[in-house]
């Protein structure tokens, strides 16, 4: 069994997914923040006393607080567990979760005012563009998928005047949609952009 975790954005979404791809439990909650007070609890509920196998846990990009409890929780159980971890796209899990086969592009709130973005090709899921962190009116001129999925779908399509904007949020039970190459990252915060706190400079 693998174990799947996202805490990249307001969800906190965990899976417990066989090897060949069957979701035997997932759970998805929507809780803004407090991601580290519920997602421990909510991995023990769901797991009912089963070790997996392996962890896969999103690294963003996406919140830097969530990112963090995220990754952090996962090595821990990975430790305790004593299993493999490995990290996988948070941009292409929410892409996974998208209706239809067609090109379609991910953007996401960040920091500032911008939108962390990035597009794909589907049938099957391709990465077609690096992640950017840009304001709006950038991204749209960025973008040319007609489908943009994710919270920063709607404020992209009204600053392009056209195109489908559908708020989605990235559900772990779809972990194995990724291609490998997606969900075999190393795992580090993929942060897209500086984070606002920086440690001080030296005396």
């Amino acid at each position: 069994m693998i174990l799947t975790i996202d805490t990249s954005t307001p969800a906190c979404t965990v899976a417990l997914i066989g090897i060949d791809g069957t979701v035997h439990a997932s759970r998805d909650e929507i809780i803004g923040r407090g991601h580290a007070e519920r997602l421990v609890p909510l991995i023990a509920e769901m797991i009912e006393g089963h070790v997996p196998t392996r962890i896969v846990v999103g690294t963003g990009p996406g919140s830097f607080t969530g990112l963090r409890i995220g990754i952090a929780a996962a090595h821990g159980l990975a430790i305790g567990w004593e299993v493999p971890l490995c990290g996988m796209s948070s941009l292409a899990l929410i892409a996974a979760g998208a209706p239809g086969d067609g090109p379609l592009a991910v953007a996401i709130a960040g920091g500032h005012g911008e939108l962390f973005v990035q597009q794909f090709t589907r049938s099957p899921l391709k990465v077609k563009s690096e992640v950017t962190s840009l304001k709006p009116d950038a991204a749209a001129a960025a973008v040319t998928a007609a489908l943009v999925v994710g919270s920063g779908a709607s404020a992209l399509v009204a600053a392009r005047g056209s195109g489908e904007a559908l708020d989605l949020l990235p559900s772990a039970a779809n972990a194995m949609l990724l291609p490998k190459a997606l969900r075999n990252l190393t795992v580090t915060p993929a942060y897209a952009r500086s984070p606002d706190a920086q440690p001080r400079a030296a005396a």
